[in-house]
């Protein structure tokens, strides 16, 4: 067990290194940030930022010697390194687990053997392979993704015809990709964890979550599905990372589809974007059960307290100027979490608004009427 006042590394300097760093503090925790940009938003309230890249093996070196145990904030961080900070540290997530993550290949054939239900796929190296991976996929249209390295919608097309498929391929690059069936959703459910070095799990309520763009928009918990349902997202979860051996925080999204099934999407290995509301709403948030996790403690209680929504706060919204922030607060329940970052940019989460009512559907009402009354003029 790492007590608290020990010294603890993150390796990323973004908003969910800011809000784990926040937290490690709250509880006495020392932190060291590894990241190169010197305005990053975990590192202006860390205790000390390591300016480097992250494979950079001096800065690397520096942050294993700095700190007793290391951690991530974002999953495409090279495997690599984590296997060289596992080495001299304590490392969570472990590096195998983190590398089957950043492979949506892997990732999706991990999730089949371990008896979880997937869209169909098909890997894709060539345009003549993404001709006949479309023809073989039972439905269409279909998704093309690149196989590493995508988020919130980057790296992928909707595609209909084997050509476009191809033509698709050629477009991102030619590099490995993979081809997703395109499900008919009748929801977007994600669930995030935290398992220990025993084995020991505590899984937060089922979230309901909607996209624009392909970027998270909102998150209504409990989601409201049936709750054998929401038992099944939170077995599935669970399966997942057992079959990776994860310590960590974990975060799995799954589709509800073709009549009530469960299929999983994909995995994150660290907090994830949906489970900001455990930060108003939860007896343990997800960036302590990371700190936890990490420093060998007791996991915490994920009980759900309430009902709550929360929405992301894109850059869009500043578009005429600092948002009306008392507007926002002025909706009963509101909470506001802005992440420091330095330039607001079209699509760049800025930060969330969250909101506690008596019920799921008044929680989202009056989220979004916050955010709305933050961008009135």
């Amino acid at each position: 067990m790492i007590q608290p006042g020990s010294p603890i590394g993150v390796v990323g300097g973004g908003q969910l290194g800011r809000m784990f760093t926040l937290r490690a503090r709250a509880m006495g925790y020392r932190v060291v940030v590894l990241e190169p940009d010197p305005r990053s938003p975990a590192g202006a309230v860390a205790d000390r930022q390591i300016e480097a890249a992250y494979d950079d093996p001096a800065a690397l070196a520096e942050l294993a010697e700095s700190c007793l145990a290391v951690t991530t904030e974002f999953e495409n961080v090279p495997a690599g390194v984590l296997a060289f900070l596992g080495e001299r540290v304590v490392t969570r997530p472990g590096a195998a687990a983190v590398a089957i993550a950043q492979d949506r290949i892997a990732e999706k054939e991990r999730m089949r053997r371990a008896g979880l239900a997937t869209a169909e796929f098909r890997p894709v190296r060539s345009p003549s392979a993404a001709r006949s991976a479309f023809a073989e996929l039972a439905s269409q249209p279909a998704i093309l993704k690149t196989s590493r390295l995508g988020y919130d919608g980057k790296g992928q097309a909707l595609v209909t015809t084997p050509e476009e498929c191809a033509v698709a391929f050629e477009s991102l690059g030619g590099v490995e990709c993979i081809l997703e069936e395109r499900l008919r959703l009748e929801a977007e459910v994600s669930v995030v964890l935290a398992r220990s070095e025993d084995g020991s799990v505590a899984a937060f309520p089922a979230g309901e979550n909607h996209h624009r763009f392909g970027i998270l928009e909102t998150t209504v918990v409990p989601a409201r599905i049936p709750d054998t349902l929401a038992t099944e997202c939170r077995a599935a979860a669970e399966a997942i990372a057992g079959a990776l051996d994860y310590v960590g925080v974990l975060g799995v999204e799954l589709f509800i589809a073709a009549g009530g099934r469960v299929f999983v999407n994909e995995i994150a290995p660290r907090p994830h974007n949906s489970g900001h509301y455990t930060l108003d709403a939860c007896a343990t948030d997800q960036f302590e059960q990371q700190v936890r996790t990490l420093c060998g403690l007791p996991l915490g209680d994920p009980r759900l307290f309430t009902p709550v929504a929360m929405v992301n706060l894109l850059g869009d919204l500043w578009a005429r100027g600092e948002p009306k922030w008392d507007r926002a607060l002025a909706v009963p329940g509101v909470r506001i979490h802005l992440y420091g970052k330095s330039e607001a940019r079209p699509g760049r989460k800025m930060g969330h608004l969250t909101c506690t009512a008596d019920t799921p559907d008044r929680a989202l009402a009056l989220v979004l009427e916050a955010r709305e009354a933050a961008s009135t003029p």
